[in-house]
């Protein structure tokens, strides 16, 4: 019979016979031996003799599982040789959670539809004698049903940094999740699924020691990501933009290489994959052209928008939001770069010297800024006859919050310098602003060299009364007019120069009290008390005392001669000191100036109060004049109380500390003794 039999059986017979014959000298039973070790396995499944399963000896004892023997997984078995059908393997006798945890994941169902039913995930991933850890086996793990993914990712900017040996960088089961527990995108527990995926990005992008050893933003991008417009729907499910939708997934790319999502040249198609209607608005715009010639400083989404905490326009903070947006603007119109590719380099200067750009710098939230004349994603230049700022189109333009306005305008308006105070719209604008800058300085420069003169002279000569002739008291109305009339002036300086100045430390009380709403009744009712006030010095001048006053104030002729009198006498040419009227020369002045400049505030300031009606009616220059005239006209008379009525009524050495006339009525609260004929 042994002749008869194949080789192979006789040498496996033999070699049971050899240990059995062992195990009977040794007193034992089979039955109450140690388990077979790998060496009694290996005889028969360490080559194809035998005619079982195979076992590379090598790979075992390089496996996870080597310490453990084969009775570790095969715990059936309990005599040696075993019976030839044995029981399979069961991994979650050790291994339970990480079986629950597969059970309800992705490949559950993928491994148990396989064929035959012998596979199983556990196997088809670490192998069956073989075992390895993922650390160990790496991209070929996933590679072996997921090659497409894994060739994206070895392209992507992980994969590199995992190709270098980079510690930090994301693999498969860093965003996935433990092997185990890997569920599908759709799946709400899956931590790649669009309401989780922002928190599994931010385990290494939050972190500001990782984003600083790779030189990225150290920003919580998370944070800012999940205050954005994006986010809201995703928590609640709804199909929003997630770290995935612009950035990819597996095969994430720096913003560096020209095939990234985010590339310049492909942040407009990878935004237009939700909002395809404003990326064709763009594409069609100015900046789209420069951006499609490879402009680098073309502005694209992420430079108005913000990146991860992009918000819509109506709420509060967002980078275009009113108020805001028009700073995206400035940000490349005043920029050096790009003005040398030929952007106009006066459009932000401009701009932000009209009431516009000021009352938006305020905090005015339905003032016209940028977008709301050039338009949001479809930007034009004017010459394009579908631009809204085309001479053809401003009337329908400006009539969005000024009906009626353009009806009398030319073509080819400068619409940014006419409605700023440069004076850069228009010939007799410009010649308006060119007569004020003239006249201020040699204005002041007279008014400072004069008083400097008397003042000079005075401190040099015993302090004595003013000589006067007969001085009249100011009645109780005289100084009620005064009052108010001061009190209405300053307040219109104070809110006027506010508009101008809106960050000045000093214009503080209107930003606390409402920013420019707050400014502009405040400027309105100061304009409308100044007006009050004026009429009721027209009607006082109707009277007895005010007809005499009048009269007092008339120019004369000694006005022309009495101003060389007293510089002579100031600049000690003549020994004489003049006698002055109680108006003298310098009240006189001070009066017809106020007349004069309260008569061209008044026009000019209802002009621009009553901007709607002015911009139907009349020429778009003459709106440019009165704000040029306006404001200039403004500072002249703000120079001149402070230099020539403040010297006069406290720095005079013969009123000092102060005239006391706007109170009592005097100038003097008492009698000094008379006055110093030695001088007159």
């Amino acid at each position: 019979m042994s002749t008869m039999m194949p080789p192979n059986i006789r040498i496996v017979t033999a070699r049971t016979a050899i240990l059995a014959t062992a195990l009977l000298l040794s007193g034992r039973a089979v039955a109450a031996e140690a388990a077979p070790d790998a060496e009694n396995c290996l005889a028969c499944h360490g080559s194809a003799d035998a005619g079982g399963p195979v076992v590379d000896a090598a790979g075992f004892a390089a496996s996870r599982h080597a310490p453990s023997a084969c009775v570790g997984c095969h715990s059936d078995i309990k005599e040696y040789p075993h019976p030839a059908k044995v029981a399979k393997v069961d991994c979650a006798s050790c291994h339970y959670d990480a079986q629950k945890a597969i059970s309800s994941g992705v490949h559950a169902g993928v491994f148990g539809a396989r064929k035959n039913g012998t596979a199983n995930a556990c196997t088809s991933c670490h192998g069956s004698h073989t075992t390895q850890s993922p650390a160990k086996l790496g991209l070929s793990l996933c590679a072996k049903c997921h090659k497409k993914e894994v060739a994206e990712y070895k392209g992507s900017v992980h994969g590199k940094a995992n190709k270098l040996g980079d510690p930090d960088a994301a693999i498969c089961l860093s965003c996935h999740g433990g092997g185990h527990s890997i569920r599908k995108v759709a799946d709400p527990l899956s931590s790649v699924s669009p309401q989780n995926l922002p928190e599994t990005c931010a385990k290494c992008h939050s972190d500001p020691e990782l984003s600083r050893r790779h030189g990225l933003s150290t920003k919580d991008m998370y944070k800012a990501y999940m205050n954005s417009t994006h986010a809201k729907p995703s928590k609640t499910g709804a199909h929003a933009a997630d770290c995935a939708s612009c950035h990819g997934s597996h095969d994430i790319r720096p913003p560096s290489d020209p095939a990234s999502r985010i590339a310049i040249g492909n942040i407009v198609k990878t935004c237009g994959q939700c909002h395809g209607v404003e990326a064709k608005q763009f594409s069609e715009s100015i900046h789209g052209h420069a951006s499609a010639r490879g402009v680098r400083s073309a502005p694209t989404c992420i430079d108005c928008h913000g990146e991860h905490d992009i918000r819509g326009h109506e709420t509060q903070g967002s980078r275009v939001a009113r108020g805001q947006r028009s700073n995206d603007c400035v940000e490349c119109h005043q920029s050096a770069r790009v003005i040398g590719r030929g952007v106009p380099a006066d459009r932000v200067g401009s701009f932000l010297s009209s009431f516009h750009g000021m009352a938006g710098k305020s905090g005015d939230a339905k003032v016209a800024d940028c977008v709301s004349c050039h338009g949001w994603h479809d930007v034009q230049p004017s010459t394009f006859t579908t631009s809204r700022t085309n001479p053809a189109n401003l009337a329908q333009t400006c009539g969005q919050c000024h009906p009626g306005a353009g009806a009398r305008w030319a073509g080819g308006t400068k619409i940014h310098q006419a409605l700023s105070d440069t004076g850069g719209g228009s010939d007799l604008a410009g010649w308006a602003a060119l007569f004020y800058r003239i006249t201020i300085p040699l204005t002041v420069l007279g008014m400072v060299l004069h008083n400097l003169l008397d003042l000079w002279r005075k401190m040099r000569s015993p302090r004595a009364r003013r000589h006067r002739e007969d001085e009249v008291p100011l009645s109780v109305n005289e100084r009620w007019q005064h009052a108010v009339n001061a009190a209405a002036f300053l307040l219109l300086a104070y809110s006027g120069f506010a508009l101008h100045y809106p960050d000045a430390w000093w214009a503080w009380p209107f930003t606390a009290l409402g920013g420019e709403t707050a400014r502009r009744y405040a400027h309105r009712s100061a304009a409308a008390l100044f007006m009050v006030v004026g009429g009721a010095h027209m009607a006082y001048l109707a009277t007895a005392m005010g007809r005499r006053r009048l009269f007092a104030m008339l120019p004369a002729k000694r006005d022309l001669f009495d101003p060389l009198k007293v510089l002579a006498y100031n600049a000690g040419v003549s020994p004489k000191k003049p006698v002055l009227a109680q108006f003298s020369y310098a009240e006189k002045f001070e009066y017809w100036a106020l007349i004069w400049g309260s008569l061209v505030m008044t026009v000019t300031g209802a002009l621009l109060l009553m901007h709607n009606m002015a911009m139907a009616y009349l020429p778009l220059w003459a709106i440019e004049v009165a704000r040029v005239v306006h404001y200039l006209e403004a500072v002249l008379a703000c120079l001149a109380i402070l230099i020539w009525h403040g010297y006069w009524v406290a720095l005079d050495p013969d009123v000092y500390p102060l005239n006391w006339a706007w109170l009592t009525g005097e100038t003097y609260l008492h009698e000094d003794g008379k006055h110093d004929d030695k001088e007159h």
